[in-house]
């Protein structure tokens, strides 16, 4: 039986942990540093810390956020948000994350894919999707750039196909329709790009109860289960989740 992780995220604007519903309606979490060392601390098995309005903000990463938490954090690090170059994504590792998550610029210039994956290595370089449904496309989702801003009217599965095709090691779907409603993951996206690839797929997007993450793991066969304002505000509790997933068939760490 595979084992799945748990990963909170750290979403960050202006050096603070935020989040909101649907990418929008933000309110503040925490001081990031404080908050990775606390869920190192509570058994995550990997942190993501996007910085969310890097992209729309045309800025780069805040470099000085990520090594700060880099120096707390002992779990593998993802980091993601305003990297559009070769150069940007060495300057986050050199920060100290393991990996970079790239959206809107893989998007833009694929081969970003390719040369971050042949330079640093696939298990490196995530490839984030955020996709909000759209029954016209194949797979019933569309991809969204500019911090979910903006149709492409490129469908998601393909374009998750593409990224894994470019040296991707990592899918992050997030559907921007369940993103921050605790309504639950969107499974149909999840299980879609999760059947379409091989490599691992972190189910992203909805969680509010116990419940949502076992479908995650289950219907939707995540291989990693992310989550934000459940963790951020003490809803759930990290050590619970795993027991629970355990308690009900899915193997953690």
């Amino acid at each position: 039986m595979k084992k799945v992780l748990i990963m909170p995220c750290l979403d960050i604007k202006e050096g603070r942990v935020v989040k909101g519903v649907q990418f929008v309606n933000l309110r503040d979490a925490g001081d990031p540093v404080e908050c990775a060392r606390i869920y190192c601390e509570n058994g995550a098995d990997e942190l993501a810390l996007l910085d969310i309005t890097a992209t729309v903000e045309k800025r780069k990463t805040t470099l000085d956020v990520v090594r700060r938490v880099a120096e707390v954090t002992t779990i593998p690090f993802t980091v993601g948000g305003g990297i559009a170059s070769l150069a940007d994504a060495e300057a986050v590792l050199a920060a100290g994350a393991n990996r970079v998550s790239i959206s809107s610029a893989a998007y833009r210039q694929p081969e970003l894919i390719e040369q971050a994956a042949v330079k640093f290595g696939s298990e490196k370089v995530v490839v984030a999707i955020d996709a909000d449904r759209n029954p016209a496309l194949p797979s019933g989702y569309e991809v969204y750039i500019n911090g979910g801003n903006t149709a492409t009217g490129i469908d998601a599965v393909e374009w998750a196909k593409q990224a894994e095709a470019r040296g991707a090691g990592i899918i992050l779907p997030t559907s921007k329709a369940c993103d921050g409603a605790k309504s639950g993951y969107d499974i149909p996206l999840i299980k879609g790009i999760k059947e379409a690839v091989k490599v691992p797929v972190i189910a992203s997007g909805g969680a509010g109860k116990l419940e949502h993450f076992l479908d995650a793991a289950t219907e939707g066969q995540a291989d990693i289960l992310l989550a934000a304002s459940v963790f951020h505000f003490g809803e759930i509790l990290i050590q619970d989740l795993k027991q629970y997933l355990q308690d009900n068939g899915v193997a953690t760490v």
